[in-house]
């Protein structure tokens, strides 16, 4: 089963690409692992690049700006392109099909 649950602070603001018959919605995510070593707090920040379709994209347009706490649930779907380069490119991005607003804790 491929399923992936984040919490973080978005990134950017939304980007809305609008075609024909959808839209698509695009921004990154940064999550935080805490940890202790040798008794220091650490935290590592993640980056994951965050896509939506549809409603979907329509709710990211409504709701996400940079900074704002969500949760995100969706999938991950990996795509690849040729850059001008001809450099072979590998994209992993979570393709979300549900995006909302948490309160943060303490």
């Amino acid at each position: 089963m491929n399923n992936v649950t984040l919490v973080g602070n978005a990134g950017t603001n939304v980007e809305i690409f609008t075609f024909e018959k959808s839209k698509k919605a695009s921004f990154s995510l940064a999550t935080n692992e805490r940890f202790k070593q040798n008794n220091e707090e650490k935290t590592i920040t993640s980056w994951h690049n965050i896509i939506a379709w549809g409603k979907t994209a329509e709710q990211c347009e409504a709701l996400i700006s940079k900074g704002k706490f969500v949760k995100v649930e969706g999938k991950l779907v990996y795509r690849n392109y040729t850059n001008k380069d001809n450099e072979k490119v590998y994209v992993t991005e979570i393709q979300a099909y549900k995006v909302e607003e948490v309160e943060k804790k303490g």
